[in-house]
């Protein structure tokens, strides 16, 4: 999976200098910690999404053009337009119980975002070996249930890094500012190891077969796709799913010793069910990593159910992706292939 090192490091900067500079616009601290990188798409991130939130698009002009995304949770934006209109505390909270965002509200929102794209400017323009501008586009509300999702709103339905950062300030609950760059762009901007293919089989038999067959040409370990699964039943729809991959397929329940079960195998992508989205089940990601000779390994975790506060979770604990259950077989196929193609 790709790191998107340099971006990841002027992102943090950016989010820093904008934290610096909005408390002196709020008068009083305004923290921004450190952001986390997720791999994520668009289904993913609104899965049972429950809280309002706020879209401001950001185009990204002269030598890397396209649009990321900057998202507030509501309640963070009324929390923030408030302290600078100077209003009281208990005024505040009782306007953000009540969702009440005034076009004063917005206006001073507007401000503050201003204020925060210009941070980002002043940190990508000199890190940036061409010229670049970013402008901030108007703010857009998303209600759930409320607003409907469409191919291009909020934003465009797309897979995305996630940049997710903590808001602090003293007196008020905060969420975070999430902000969601397309691959495409994120590639632009910090420019990744090129892809390599994915191993075409050398017949139509099952996947095991492809891939010892290619290993015993080359050599080396033989390249594997990793399934777990407590249900036999589920392991062997995925491996007749991946057959097509040529890889060499191993199966196992979850619990399975991972040292044991992949010797010298060189695993490419693991593919892990679970029956429920609980904590415990979806840190098998953690253990996943910590024995994988390859982390951080690409991991697409299926379910029957997702909240966004589980599938939030899962990539959390080192998911790359997740999938609902039943799936579809091509959309299983689609996204192991990315996988494969970006190692």
């Amino acid at each position: 999976m790709a790191e998107f090192k340099e971006l990841h490091k002027m992102i943090g900067a950016a989010l820093q200098q904008a934290g610096e500079e909005s408390s002196m616009l709020l008068g009083q601290a305004l923290t921004v910690q450190s952001p986390d990188l997720l791999n994520i798409n668009r289904r993913s991130y609104f899965t049972e999404m429950d809280e309002a939130i706020f879209v401001i698009g950001v185009e990204s002009r002269e030598e890397y053009p396209g649009r990321f995304y900057l998202i507030f949770a509501l309640g963070d934006a009324i929390v923030m337009s408030s302290i600078l209109l100077g209003i009281p505390p208990a005024r505040i909270s009782e306007k953000r119980r009540l969702c009440i965002m005034e076009a004063d509200d917005i206006d001073a929102f507007g401000e503050i975002a201003n204020q925060v794209i210009g941070s980002f400017n002043s940190v990508f323009q000199p890190n940036l070996p061409n010229k670049v501008h970013l402008k901030l586009l108007p703010p857009k509300k998303y209600i759930p249930e409320i607003d409907q999702l469409t191919d291009q709103e909020p934003l465009p339905d797309d897979d995305y890094l996630m940049f997710r950062a903590p808001l602090e300030t003293d007196g008020q609950e905060m969420h975070c500012i999430d902000i969601m760059i397309p691959l495409p762009l994120a590639n632009l901007f910090d420019p990744q190891k090129e892809e390599k293919a994915a191993p075409e089989p050398e017949s139509a038999t099952a996947g095991e077969a492809g891939g010892d067959a290619a290993a015993a040409k080359t050599g080396s370990r033989p390249e594997t796709i990793l399934i777990l699964s407590e249900d036999s039943h589920e392991r062997q729809v995925v491996k007749d799913c991946l057959a097509a991959t040529g890889l060499k397929l191993v199966d196992a329940p979850i619990g399975a010793d991972i040292n044991d079960l992949l010797g010298n195998a060189e695993v490419k992508v693991a593919v892990i069910e679970v029956a429920e989205t609980e904590e415990r089940n979806l840190a098998v990601c953690n253990r996943i990593n910590a024995q994988s000779k390859n982390a951080p390994l690409p991991i697409i975790m299926c379910a029957g159910e997702w909240t966004r506060t589980s599938v939030l979770q899962a990539l959390k604990y080192g998911a790359s992706d997740i999938i609902m259950k039943p799936f579809d077989a091509e959309e299983l196929m689609a996204k192991v292939r990315r996988f494969l193609h970006a190692a």
